[in-house]
């Protein structure tokens, strides 16, 4: 096990200084909330990903090539160049494209929906108090407590 003590006793006093503060530094900024929060996010973003992977290619994928005459997307390629015995063919594999383009269009709608439903739920401050008013002779805007209009001079109740 590595001894920490013999560690820092070799590095001089202000070098162990700046480590530790970097650290100490390090450490609050890991455990805010929005680091956490971001961090968990992802772990549940990375799980939603295989969840609709597993959509668009096990549920969605097999009906559309099944409307398209029995077409594999995930097969649909253009070949460059063939195989040979000791070399795998090159190719451009537009179909698997094409079922990543429909996992992000599902992913994108996914958190749109999910967005567009939190913003509902979130209780819109309440309007504040307005700190002007409008002159009755002239429109202008001025402030509340006035009792005559700057602009057009007209006394204001």
């Amino acid at each position: 096990m590595l001894n920490m003590n013999a560690v820092y006793a070799s590095v001089p006093d202000i070098t162990q200084h700046k480590f530790i503060m970097m650290f100490s530094e390090f450490k609050k900024f890991a455990m805010r909330g929005n680091v956490v929060d971001l961090a968990v996010g992802v772990v549940i973003g990375a799980a939603f990903g295989k969840i609709v992977t597993s959509l668009v290619n096990d549920i969605i994928m097999p009906p559309i090539g099944v409307l398209t005459g029995g077409i594999d997307f995930s097969a649909l390629n253009i070949v460059l160049k063939a195989a040979t015995a000791d070399q795998a063919a090159i190719t451009i594999n537009y179909g698997v494209f094409l079922s990543n383009i429909i996992d992000f269009l599902i992913v994108a709608f996914s958190i749109f929906f999910v967005i567009k439903q939190m913003n509902k739920l979130k209780k819109l401050p309440p309007a504040a108090e307005p700190h002007t008013k409008s002159c009755p002779e002239c429109t202008s805007d001025i402030p509340k407590a006035a009792t005559r209009c700057p602009h057009c001079t007209a006394v204001v109740a």
